[in-house]
């Protein structure tokens, strides 16, 4: 029965991604609504998802996974989103990303440790610090509204915005930590002040008429995005259920911390754990679903607590799972729709657009910078090497006659330098410094 939910989940999961329909990685959405708004190619994209995820896959999902025994979530559907990305955009590339998925899933479910050790035989892991590229998308994407404000409204109001959004992310990560009935509830600061920033945007937009871009208006709209969701709601309450069923079966967990109070049989412990998550999830994968077109895999988390609170019953959780996914649909649709009431909101899809291109540039540029700085740091000693590489990359990229989209640089020159580093170490122009970097 495992072998069975563990395999839909991750054919499903790739079909989602292939299609562009819902990715697990909050900052890997707003790069597959790239894709549709055809600002990137297939080819960029797969660079991308691999960027993005490869490093959380090795470095935290599977060490997580099999210090438990349970799958956390990370290693499967991060590994599912760099799937259907990788696949054709074609029918034939959705049943190929179906059983490369499903293939996955069962050899994830057997052979964890297997993955790890292979990665191990590296003279160097630089898969552990590639996870850096990905960390700043998430927490640069909350300032995207900012930028927006500042293209449609000016610098003055763009700075506001700005400001407001630091204040709220910093709040939260200060003051976004309470117990409720001796459980601590996290809010989930990028989230949050995302949110903060797309409520000015609003506000900004509201106080100025629309333009006659009608045609634009229903391409760009944010009931134009969600309406993409929507028609998908059956195939996505499949997922909710499946993953719901999973984690009734202490096959998968959704984060470190339910995973271990799973592991010790502490069930409604973990469920109420995961629901303090899932309620910090709210505005974030709400937020980057309206404004990119593309769903969570996982939608809000909520699944999980299904899951856990109906321990043992993986019938009963996947009916459960299947009816959460589909009541979170409905309430962004209808979130949605009351945003897009305002006057001269959907004439913010241009600026949306722009500043979301504009934010992930940098943000991965930077993660490529940091990710590389730390690997150039644990293999030779040496800091500088990493930066002066991925701007090298980056700068030479401009001048290149078929030059990679700016967006993908900094992930795709960070893999090449951490390649690079272990032929350097193979041929013994550099040596790892550092006590554990060398495996074996």
């Amino acid at each position: 029965m495992k072998y069975i939910v563990i395999a839909l989940i991750g054919a499903l999961a790739s079909v989602l991604s292939n299609q562009g329909i819902a990715v697990f990685n909050d900052g890997f959405r707003p790069i597959v609504g790239q894709y549709f708004n055809k600002e990137i190619s297939r080819k960029e994209l797969a660079a991308m998802s691999f960027a993005i995820s490869f490093g959380l896959v090795i470095g935290f999902g599977i060490p997580t996974s099999i210090a438990a025994s349970i799958i956390l979530i990370h290693c499967l559907l991060l590994t599912t989103d760099m799937i259907g990305s990788f696949c054709p955009d074609t029918k034939t590339g959705m049943v190929l990303s179906a059983a490369i998925g499903a293939v996955y899933g069962l050899a994830i479910l057997a052979g964890l440790e297997f993955i790890v050790n292979l990665f191990s035989m590296m003279p160097y892991n630089f898969t552990n610090d590639l996870g850096s590229v990905s960390g700043y998308v998430t927490v640069g994407f909350a300032v995207f509204p900012a930028v927006g404000v500042a293209y449609q409204h000016g610098f003055k109001k763009g700075m506001i915005t700005g400001l407001a959004t630091v204040l709220i992310y910093y709040l939260i990560k200060k003051f976004g930590v309470f117990t409720i009935s001796s459980k601590s509830v996290a809010l989930n600061a990028e989230g949050m002040a995302m949110l903060a920033g797309m409520l000015l945007m609003i506000f900004y937009a509201a106080q100025k008429k629309g333009t006659e871009k009608n045609n634009e208006a229903l391409t760009l709209g944010f009931e134009g995005n969600v309406s993409r969701i929507r028609k998908n709601w059956l195939i996505l309450a499949v997922m909710g259920g499946l993953i719901a069923a999973g984690t009734s079966m202490s096959m998968i967990a959704g984060d470190p911390a339910s995973l271990a109070l799973l592991a010790e049989g502490e069930y409604t412990n973990a469920a109420l754990t995961a629901l303090a998550r899932a309620i910090g999830f709210i505005p974030l994968v709400f937020t980057t679903a309206i404004v990119t077109g593309v769903y969570g895999a996982a939608g809000c988390t909520f699944v999980f607590v299904a899951g856990l609170f109906l321990h043992g019953n993986p019938l009963f959780a996947f009916v459960a799972g299947v009816v959460i996914m589909v009541v979170e649909i409905a309430l962004i649709d209808l979130f949605a729709k009351g945003m897009d009431r305002f006057p001269g909101v959907k004439d913010m899809g241009e600026y949306v657009r722009t500043s979301m291109n504009k934010v992930l540039e940098v943000a991965l540029l930077s993660g490529g910078i940091v990710a590389a700085e730390k690997m150039s740091a644990s293999a030779s000693g040496y800091t500088g090497i990493g930066a002066l590489f991925v701007i090298g990359a980056f700068l030479l990229n401009k001048k290149a006659k078929k030059p990679i989209v700016d967006l993908a640089v900094g992930p795709v020159a960070c893999i090449i330098f951490g390649v690079l580093l272990n032929l350097l170490l193979v041929i013994g122009l550099i040596a790892v410094p550092a006590a554990g970097c060398m495996n074996g």
